[in-house]
């Protein structure tokens, strides 16, 4: 596989069968250290029994955690400290947004022009963790009643790990100034930094309506990363979120219906969507088995996906605005910064596969940049994986959301639409 750096699959009990959940081989990226997660890395694929994809051990391991008690106490760590600064070995961190930006007021960090010093939130404690998501069976099992209610206060303390951090964001349309002779509306951009820019005038007229969604707006999203990407065979848009914290319309979720609904929260939380293992997970359930996908319905059998994975291949995240961005901006950084930085995983459990998604320690030389005032007509992308793992190009970016401290208090809140795409090559 070109340009990629597997190492040996330790699980795999009759691995490859009909039935067998898939197990991609551990990968590590050429220069970052080995991820800060369960099982050495593996995929709690690895751990299907009878089909279930490895979902009861990674509940077991969940529970297991909640029953060490590190995580509470590193919680009661950070509640019960005095007012002020929390010292970490990465720097002073903070439990309120306000705190934060009163230390970086006093201490006179300033940002580039078109940048801004603000307040970041990032986890705060090296250890994996684990969310059942809201529609796994477990919650409406009346046996498992006592264990579903530790769970849910594990989950609520999964936020209570993070701390504000200072961080100083650049103006992502100058980043031809920071990289002479980069242009960020270029694959170049995206293979060095992991973020770019591109341009959309989209024909799909109620960004709310889920099916004129997956009717217009996807098959424009598939043509932009073909052109975006001119080695690129194939683009396959999987799914979409709407954000919109002032939408007073239904935002009820329907996953049968491939209706998203609408997100009334922005993610405050330093991450990323995918890593090693769920790039590649991700990628062949929905070439082999159409799981959660929301788009073009694929028929590859196993043998098919494997080849067409044998070749490199990306998940890409696409933002695109419905009106100027005031308040709420998505936020992105740089893959060179954070390259030689471990991954700490999040499983994300539900009743047929246990997805991984990425969260990070805070580091002051972190390359953030956002895109002032965003419009409609302009998409932001950032990776979420690359197969490619020599270390030579971008694995993925990290981004969030935040609360921008030099828009107008009346600023409206960002209104966009998030696809999630896969590019072969």
């Amino acid at each position: 596989m070109d340009g990629q750096k597997a190492i040996g699959n330790p699980a795999a009990p009759g691995a490859e069968t009909e039935s067998s959940a898939y197990v991609p081989s551990l990968q590590l990226t050429e220069g970052q250290p080995p991820p800060v997660a369960a099982n050495g890395g593996l995929s709690y694929m690895s751990f299907d029994r009878e089909g279930d994809a490895g979902t009861e051990a990674a509940v077991q391991a969940a529970l297991d955690q909640i029953a060490e008690g590190r995580v509470q106490a590193f919680i009661d760590r950070i509640e019960s400290a005095p007012p002020g600064p929390i010292e970490t070995e990465w720097g002073p961190g903070f439990r309120e947004y306000e705190e934060c930006l009163e230390y970086i007021r006093a201490n006179g960090i300033e940002a580039p022009e078109g940048g801004l010093a603000l307040p970041l939130r990032y986890t705060a404690h090296e250890q994996p963790s684990y969310s059942i998501v809201t529609s796994n069976a477990l919650w409406r099992d009346p046996a498992r009643a006592a264990e579903a209610e530790k769970l849910r206060k594990a989950e609520e303390n999964n936020g209570r790990r993070a701390l504000y951090f200072p961080q100083v964001m650049r103006d992502a349309r100058r980043i031809g100034e920071y990289y002479p002779g980069l242009s960020v509306e270029s694959p170049e951009c995206m293979d060095r930094l992991g973020v770019s820019l591109a341009h959309l005038e989209s024909e799909c007229e109620d960004f709310y309506d889920s099916a004129e969604v997956q009717r217009v707006f996807y098959p424009e999203i598939e043509r932009l990363l073909l052109a975006f990407f001119p080695d690129a065979t194939d683009a396959l848009v999987y799914n979409h979120d709407i954000f919109d914290k002032d939408y007073r319309g239904d935002r009820t979720e329907d996953q049968e219906a491939k209706n998203p609904g609408v997100n009334a929260q922005y993610v405050n939380l330093v991450h990323n969507d995918l890593n090693d293992n769920s790039g590649r997970v991700r990628c062949r359930e929905l070439l082999t088995k159409n799981l959660r996908n929301f788009g073009r319905e694929q028929h590859y059998t196993e043998a098919e996906a494997d080849e067409k994975m044998s070749r490199r291949f990306m998940s890409i995240n696409l933002a695109k605005p419905m009106e100027t961005v005031g308040q709420f901006p998505f936020v992105l950084c740089a893959w060179p910064s954070f390259a030689d930085q471990p991954y700490i995983t999040n499983y994300r459990i539900y009743d047929d596969r246990v997805g991984e998604t990425t969260r990070f320690t805070y580091r002051p030389d972190h390359e953030w940049y956002w895109f002032p005032r965003q419009k409609p007509t302009e998409v932001s992308m950032l990776k979420c994986y690359d197969s490619i793992a020599d270390g030579s190009v971008s694995r993925w970016s990290f981004h969030t959301a935040c609360i921008d401290p030099t828009a107008p208090a009346d600023a409206p809140c960002r209104k966009n639409v998030v696809v999630r795409a896969f590019v072969f090559f």
